[in-house]
Protein backbone atom coordinates (compact mmCIF):
# COMPACT_ATOMS: atom_id res chain seq x y z
CA UNK A 1 0.00 0.00 0.00
CA UNK A 2 2.83 2.19 0.55
CA UNK A 3 3.32 2.26 -2.91
CA UNK A 4 0.52 3.12 -4.07
CA UNK A 5 0.71 6.19 -2.20
CA UNK A 6 4.08 6.80 -3.63
CA UNK A 7 2.30 6.44 -7.02
CA UNK A 8 -0.55 8.64 -5.93
CA UNK A 9 1.72 11.59 -4.81
CA UNK A 10 3.96 11.31 -7.69
CA UNK A 11 0.88 11.61 -10.04
CA UNK A 12 -0.55 14.47 -8.22
CA UNK A 13 2.55 16.04 -8.46
CA UNK A 14 2.81 15.34 -12.18
CA UNK A 15 -0.19 17.24 -12.43
CA UNK A 16 0.09 20.46 -10.45
CA UNK A 17 3.70 20.77 -12.47
CA UNK A 18 1.26 20.40 -15.93
CA UNK A 19 -0.87 22.88 -14.51
CA UNK A 20 1.54 24.95 -13.56
CA UNK A 21 3.49 25.26 -16.93
CA UNK A 22 -0.52 25.39 -18.76
CA UNK A 23 -0.70 28.49 -16.50
CA UNK A 24 2.90 29.68 -17.26
CA UNK A 25 2.07 29.20 -21.27
CA UNK A 26 -1.24 31.35 -20.93
CA UNK A 27 0.54 34.08 -19.45
CA UNK A 28 3.37 34.03 -22.04
CA UNK A 29 0.64 34.38 -24.87
CA UNK A 30 1.06 37.81 -26.15
CA UNK A 31 -1.77 40.19 -25.87
CA UNK A 32 -1.31 41.09 -29.21
CA UNK A 33 -2.55 38.12 -30.65
CA UNK A 34 -5.44 38.56 -33.07
CA UNK A 35 -2.91 41.62 -34.91
CA UNK A 36 -0.41 38.69 -35.23
CA UNK A 37 -2.96 36.40 -36.50
CA UNK A 38 -3.94 39.44 -39.12
CA UNK A 39 -0.23 40.28 -40.30
CA UNK A 40 -0.15 36.54 -40.66
CA UNK A 41 -2.54 36.77 -42.87
CA UNK A 42 -1.64 39.80 -44.68
CA UNK A 43 1.33 37.57 -45.49
CA UNK A 44 -0.50 34.95 -46.69
CA UNK A 45 -2.73 36.65 -48.71
CA UNK A 46 0.55 38.63 -50.49
CA UNK A 47 2.63 35.43 -51.35
CA UNK A 48 -0.74 33.64 -53.12
CA UNK A 49 -0.84 37.20 -55.30
CA UNK A 50 2.73 37.12 -56.33
CA UNK A 51 2.29 33.06 -56.81
CA UNK A 52 -0.88 33.83 -59.23
CA UNK A 53 1.44 36.78 -61.17
CA UNK A 54 4.29 34.64 -61.49
CA UNK A 55 1.89 31.24 -62.38
CA UNK A 56 0.55 33.95 -65.08
CA UNK A 57 3.67 34.61 -66.58
CA UNK A 58 4.55 31.05 -66.38
CA UNK A 59 1.40 30.37 -68.65
CA UNK A 60 2.17 33.59 -70.85
CA UNK A 61 5.70 32.00 -71.64
CA UNK A 62 4.31 28.81 -72.43
CA UNK A 63 1.99 30.39 -74.74
CA UNK A 64 4.55 32.28 -76.70
CA UNK A 65 6.91 29.36 -76.31
CA UNK A 66 4.34 27.15 -78.15
CA UNK A 67 3.45 29.93 -81.02
CA UNK A 68 7.04 30.46 -81.54
CA UNK A 69 7.61 26.80 -82.13
CA UNK A 70 4.44 26.45 -84.50
CA UNK A 71 5.88 29.14 -86.65
CA UNK A 72 9.17 28.00 -86.83
CA UNK A 73 7.78 24.54 -88.05
CA UNK A 74 5.69 26.34 -90.14
CA UNK A 75 8.77 28.31 -91.26
CA UNK A 76 11.05 25.44 -92.24
CA UNK A 77 8.11 23.57 -94.37
CA UNK A 78 7.92 26.78 -96.36
CA UNK A 79 11.90 26.69 -96.43
CA UNK A 80 11.70 23.00 -97.28
CA UNK A 81 9.12 23.53 -100.22
CA UNK A 82 9.84 26.84 -101.62
CA UNK A 83 14.00 26.76 -100.75
CA UNK A 84 14.63 25.71 -104.49
CA UNK A 85 12.85 28.72 -106.09
CA UNK A 86 15.78 30.90 -106.28
CA UNK A 87 17.68 28.54 -108.22
CA UNK A 88 14.94 27.78 -110.19
CA UNK A 89 14.45 31.35 -110.90
CA UNK A 90 18.24 32.02 -111.98
CA UNK A 91 17.93 28.86 -114.09
CA UNK A 92 14.84 30.17 -116.36
CA UNK A 93 17.32 32.17 -118.48
CA UNK A 94 19.58 29.86 -119.88
CA UNK A 95 16.16 27.63 -120.57
CA UNK A 96 15.22 30.39 -122.72
CA UNK A 97 18.72 30.66 -124.17
CA UNK A 98 18.22 26.89 -124.81
CA UNK A 99 14.79 26.93 -126.49
CA UNK A 100 16.10 30.05 -128.54
CA UNK A 101 18.87 27.98 -129.87
CA UNK A 102 16.37 25.08 -130.60
CA UNK A 103 14.46 27.69 -132.78
CA UNK A 104 17.49 28.37 -134.78
CA UNK A 105 19.23 25.27 -135.19
CA UNK A 106 15.77 24.38 -137.30
CA UNK A 107 16.11 27.45 -139.76
CA UNK A 108 20.07 28.19 -139.32
CA UNK A 109 22.73 26.99 -142.22
CA UNK A 110 25.84 28.59 -140.46
CA UNK A 111 27.02 25.38 -138.13
CA UNK A 112 29.83 27.85 -137.15
CA UNK A 113 27.62 30.11 -135.91
CA UNK A 114 25.49 27.15 -134.05
CA UNK A 115 28.08 26.15 -132.61
CA UNK A 116 28.76 29.47 -131.06
CA UNK A 117 25.68 30.05 -129.75
CA UNK A 118 25.93 26.76 -128.04
CA UNK A 119 29.05 26.98 -126.44
CA UNK A 120 27.64 31.13 -125.04
CA UNK A 121 24.94 28.84 -123.49
CA UNK A 122 27.16 26.20 -122.31
CA UNK A 123 29.44 29.21 -120.25
CA UNK A 124 26.26 30.43 -119.00
CA UNK A 125 25.26 27.94 -117.49
CA UNK A 126 28.77 27.03 -115.88
CA UNK A 127 28.78 30.80 -114.79
CA UNK A 128 25.26 29.75 -113.09
CA UNK A 129 26.36 26.31 -111.46
CA UNK A 130 29.20 28.20 -110.02
CA UNK A 131 27.21 31.44 -108.31
CA UNK A 132 25.84 28.35 -106.82
CA UNK A 133 28.48 26.89 -105.37
CA UNK A 134 29.17 24.27 -107.55
CA UNK A 135 32.38 23.48 -108.86
CA UNK A 136 33.86 21.39 -111.46
CA UNK A 137 36.42 18.49 -109.66
CA UNK A 138 40.02 19.61 -111.52
CA UNK A 139 40.72 15.56 -112.16
CA UNK A 140 43.04 15.48 -115.71
CA UNK A 141 46.72 15.31 -114.98
CA UNK A 142 46.43 14.95 -111.63
CA UNK A 143 47.17 12.49 -109.20
CA UNK A 144 43.95 10.02 -108.81
CA UNK A 145 41.93 11.08 -105.23
CA UNK A 146 39.56 8.61 -104.30
CA UNK A 147 37.67 11.05 -102.24
CA UNK A 148 36.61 13.28 -105.38
CA UNK A 149 36.65 10.53 -108.26
CA UNK A 150 36.42 6.98 -109.48
CA UNK A 151 38.36 4.66 -110.92
CA UNK A 152 36.10 3.02 -113.98
CA UNK A 153 39.89 1.02 -115.68
CA UNK A 154 43.17 1.14 -114.99
CA UNK A 155 45.19 1.09 -118.55
CA UNK A 156 49.18 1.06 -118.49
CA UNK A 157 50.52 4.22 -117.87
CA UNK A 158 53.23 5.63 -120.95
CA UNK A 159 55.66 6.75 -118.88
CA UNK A 160 56.69 6.06 -115.49
CA UNK A 161 55.35 9.87 -114.21
CA UNK A 162 51.77 8.82 -115.44
CA UNK A 163 51.42 6.03 -112.92
CA UNK A 164 49.18 7.02 -110.20
CA UNK A 165 47.99 9.64 -112.64
CA UNK A 166 44.40 10.70 -113.84
CA UNK A 167 44.81 10.24 -118.29
CA UNK A 168 41.32 10.12 -119.05
CA UNK A 169 37.73 11.82 -117.20
CA UNK A 170 34.79 10.02 -118.81
CA UNK A 171 32.26 12.09 -116.67
CA UNK A 172 33.13 15.50 -115.16
CA UNK A 173 32.32 15.06 -111.43
CA UNK A 174 31.49 18.45 -109.02
CA UNK A 175 31.10 19.78 -105.75
CA UNK A 176 28.80 21.70 -103.79
CA UNK A 177 30.42 23.98 -101.84
CA UNK A 178 33.18 21.35 -101.00
CA UNK A 179 31.22 18.83 -100.54
CA UNK A 180 30.88 15.83 -103.89
CA UNK A 181 27.64 15.98 -105.37
CA UNK A 182 29.05 13.52 -108.33
CA UNK A 183 32.37 11.69 -107.99
CA UNK A 184 34.01 12.20 -111.37
CA UNK A 185 34.67 8.76 -113.73
CA UNK A 186 38.67 8.75 -114.32
CA UNK A 187 40.59 6.57 -115.88
CA UNK A 188 43.89 5.74 -114.11
CA UNK A 189 47.47 4.88 -115.12
CA UNK A 190 49.29 1.61 -113.76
Amino acid sequence: MNEDMKQKKETEKELEQNAAKSQHTEETVPQNAPEVEQETQDELSKIKEELAVANDKYLRLMAEYDNFRKRTIKEKADLIQNGGERILLDLLPVVDDIELALKNIREASDVSALREGVELICGKFSDYLSRHGVEEIKAMGRPFDDEKEQAIAMVPAPSEEQKGIVIDCTKKGYTLNGKVLRFADVVVGE
